[in-house]
């Protein structure tokens, strides 16, 4: 299943509350729970104007459609062709 790379501009995302990031994931699982199995959230990074969210999807169209429903942006979804690590210079 393809995983992607999904950048969010939310401008202060890196000052929200852990009472806010707690309510954000609530709402993106309970979005996920709805759309079935074939979507999964992996983990989040936040920055100070930006969450990286990386997700597993069977295409680009489910995960806007995640984004949608949840109210989230969505500015832009990049599929993952390759991961690289340490290990790889090995």
């Amino acid at each position: 299943m393809p995983k992607y790379v999904i950048e969010r501009e939310i401008p202060g995302a890196g000052k929200l509350s852990g009472e806010q990031l707690k309510a954000i994931s609530q709402t993106s699982c309970g979005v996920l729970s709805n759309m079935g199995p074939e979507i999964q959230w992996l983990h989040s990074y936040v920055t100070a104007d930006k969450i990286y969210c990386v997700y597993i999807a069977p295409d680009e169209a489910m995960i806007r459609e995640h984004a949608k429903q949840g109210g989230f942006p969505a500015n832009s979804v990049s599929e993952v062709t390759t991961i690289i690590d340490p290990v790889t210079a090995e």
